[in-house]
């Protein structure tokens, strides 16, 4: 069942049964297919929206739990997607948390239009540093890079070959907002090759193969610091393609560092090369 009502002089329109097919669209963005075919993703919680609305990203829709506590931001939140002419949606708690998945959703949710992902749309010279992940599978890892390149002013994430989607609702919670403050690029390997040596940009890579300390390396801008694949690492001609390739020492049992931390160390070492530059 779905009733319009406008308390406040906003219009909302309530939800109260499973079967809407409204439910069944916002579930069906928990699929990557679906995401893809629709090109819309979900996010969820009042942090994250409002990281969005301050980035000046607004969701087409706004889905919020009947009963849900007041807040100042979230009223905000609601003024600006009406003003804009998004939707907005009230639904009982347990059809929210159909829709998010999760059996204590948050109060909030917002459905929005994907990014355009590609390379062309990306300024290189707007950063001194840039992520790259290869083959990454792991939405919490590659939300985590998100992450980390908003936390060192990265330009952004470009991810090679076949990574995770960053507009997964796991992916998109892991980055913590950053889905909203960074670039994301998506290409296949040739092409990313082409569109780099097709400007400035040193390609750095994280590697054993004839490695410099990262301590000691000659990072230049604008510097893309490229991590592979969690089990596997970066292919050996990846590698060999690479400008520079830095290793960080093993001091205990560990033979490598999880890919998104190994992200996070060499960013900071390179920003902080960069600096003192």
């Amino acid at each position: 069942m779905s009733t319009p009502y406008s308390p406040g002089g906003i219009e909302r329109r309530t939800i109260t049964g499973f079967s809407n097919p409204l439910v069944k669209f916002l579930r069906s963005l928990r699929d990557k297919k679906h995401r893809k075919r629709e090109k819309r993703f979900l996010a969820e919680g009042l942090r994250l929206l409002t990281d969005a609305h301050e980035c000046g990203v607004l969701p087409e829709m706004l889905v919020m739990a009947i009963g849900r506590d007041p807040h100042p931001l979230l009223d905000a939140l609601e003024t600006a997607v009406a003003a804009a002419g998004g939707e907005i949606v009230e639904m009982d708690v347990e059809i929210l948390a159909k829709v998010t998945g999760k059996d204590n959703p948050q109060a909030v949710a917002g459905v929005f239009a994907e990014f355009d992902t590609r390379l062309a749309n990306l300024d290189r010279a707007s950063s001194p540093i840039w992520l790259v992940a290869q083959a990454l599978r792991d939405p919490g890892n590659l939300g985590t890079m998100l992450r980390t390149g908003d936390a060192v002013g990265a330009g952004g994430l470009i991810l090679i070959d076949d990574c995770a989607d960053p507009f997964s609702v796991e992916a998109v919670r892991a980055s913590m907002g950053a889905i909203f403050t960074q670039k994301i690029a998506i290409a296949r390997w040739e092409e990313f090759q082409d569109w780099l040596r097709g400007g400035d940009g040193q390609l750095v890579a994280a590697s054993l193969r004839d490695p410099t300390d990262y301590r000691q390396a000659p990072y230049a801008t604008p510097c893309f610091l490229m991590v592979g694949n969690e089990s596997q690492g970066l292919p050996a001609d990846y590698e060999q393609a690479c400008d520079l390739r830095v290793t960080m020492p093993m001091l205990g049992r560990a033979d490598s560092l999880n890919a998104a931390v190994a992200g996070a160390v060499l960013a900071y070492e390179a920003l902080a090369h960069l600096r003192r530059s």
